[in-house]
């Protein structure tokens, strides 16, 4: 057995312990924060409005400038964290965002503002690739899918956390103190939680795949002593694995993920991700816009939209529930399918009841795809050699084309209506549907490595 395969065969054995918990937590808590401070920028921006510091082209560059931000993130997060180490790359992200927040807050001016969003972006898009990609590589294989998925479900508290300190600090503060508390708030507890990180470990299949067999395997030493400590057992050893060579004992460059069977996992993990984000951000953002151009007040717009998105914690729950029993790859299929007829049926409603409940079943099952393709699916696509660079230029990628939606959206929905933008959205879904079922592969309960073994 390769030093690859025996770390994976070692960890994939390990029983579900305190150390599990931990691992989970720090990177939870982080991906929480990150959460927090991306959702933060539509409570500030409306403050500002009234302020008179922004108008509406003041709060496009903002929007674009944050994008930005995590389109290069996820880039930086790829390059660093498979170069330089997973928790080089944590550690970095957790303090640019957490600086550049803090900074923000002390903001003299709406470019300055601007600017500094942007830097916040960077470590905020680093944070996810990096946070999920590397939980991926420390979870057992028969409960990786419940694992990430748990870990999804944390950083979708953000939202409501987000909304709920605004509400609380924005009037308590005062219209030119409440806005930059938020930031400080967010800036604080990333390097907070930058401290308490420090003594994260490092990725044994990270140490392996760079050649330095002995670090890993004193790290993967140690957690088994704590682990057999708090059980009370001795692990088994580990059985043989007849696997391949591992490809992680060669060196990846970038240019491999466009180059033979990784080129087809490229184009599967982008794909994904492009059908994620653009259902994502076309149904969300727009549902309170279609709604008053359907004639409801925006106080009505407001009260229906906020129950139609109580569907999202539920969809990731649920997902934390099954994705560890279904097949991945016909799971993502079925999912996209379902989004997209659901998607249509709903725009065709004029019943507000049956809006609001067809609404609801729309974003849960959208958000049970966002747990699978963001949280669970394209990071087990890779071999530990290039795992964050393919992770990272699937995000970017997948972050990039809604810099284009929004255009597209609101051309479609100004001359053909909301239904139109549904079908045509419908049509995309279905396409990303008969990509992952042409080229997709299945990684349910295998082990990191068994997944890579076809590429050669």
């Amino acid at each position: 057995m390769n030093m690859q395969s025996n770390i994976g065969a070692r960890i994939d054995r390990l029983p579900t312990s305190k150390w599990h918990y931990k691992i989970f937590w720090l990177i939870g808590l982080g991906l929480l924060i990150d959460g927090f401070d991306n959702c933060l920028g539509g409570i500030v921006l409306a403050q500002l409005v009234k302020n008179g510091w922004s108008n509406n082209y003041l709060n496009a560059a903002f929007t674009s400038s944050t994008m930005a931000g995590l389109f290069i993130g996820s880039l930086f997060a790829g390059f660093s964290g498979d170069h330089l180490g997973r928790k080089f790359a944590y550690q970095v992200n957790l303090l640019i965002f957490g600086i550049a927040s803090i900074a923000a807050a002390f903001a003299t001016n709406m470019t300055m503002l601007i600017v500094l969003r942007g830097l916040t972006g960077i470590g905020l898009g680093a944070e996810i690739v990096v946070g999920f990609a590397t939980f991926t590589e420390f979870v057992q294989a028969k409960e990786r899918g419940k694992w990430a998925a748990t870990l999804s479900l944390v950083g979708n508290c953000a939202p409501p956390l987000a909304t709920l300190i605004g509400v609380i600090a924005m009037p308590l503060l005062g219209p030119n103190c409440g806005w930059r508390a938020m930031f400080i708030i967010g800036g604080v507890a990333a390097l907070a939680l930058w401290v308490v990180r420090h003594g994260f470990p490092e990725s044994p299949r990270w140490y392996v795949a760079r050649g330095m067999e002995e670090k890993a395997d004193n790290i993967l030493t140690n957690i088994e002593k704590e682990i057999e400590l708090e059980k009370g057992i001795k692990l088994p050893l580990v059985a043989e694995q007849k696997l391949n060579k591992s490809r992680d004992d060669k060196k990846m460059p970038f240019t491999s993920l466009f180059k033979g069977a990784l080129l087809k996992r490229t184009i599967l993990g982008c794909s994904v991700l492009i059908g994620m984000n653009t259902a994502l951000y076309s149904i969300t953002t727009w549902i309170p816009t279609i709604f008053v151009k359907s004639g409801i007040t925006v106080t009505k717009s407001i009260i229906m939209t906020t129950l139609i998105m109580f569907g999202a914690p539920l969809g990731v729950f649920i997902a934390t529930r099954i994705i560890d029993k279904f097949p991945r790859k016909w799971m993502g299929v079925t999912l996209l399918i379902v989004i997209a007829v659901l998607g249509y049926i709903y725009a065709i409603q004029r019943s507000e009841v049956l809006i609001v409940i067809l609404g609801f079943s729309l974003i849960l099952f959208l958000y049970m795809y966002v747990c699978f393709a963001s949280a669970v699916y394209v990071p087990e696509l890779w071999p530990t050699e290039i795992r964050l660079r393919g992770s990272g230029l699937c995000n970017s990628v997948g972050r990039g084309v809604t810099i284009f939606t929004p255009y597209g959206v609101a051309w479609i929905m100004t001359n053909y209506g909301s239904v139109a933008v549904f079908i045509t959205l419908g049509g995309l879904l279905g396409f990303v549907a008969l990509i992952i079922a042409t080229i997709g592969i299945e990684t349910k309960q295998k082990s990191l490595e068994e997944i890579c073994m076809e590429i050669k």
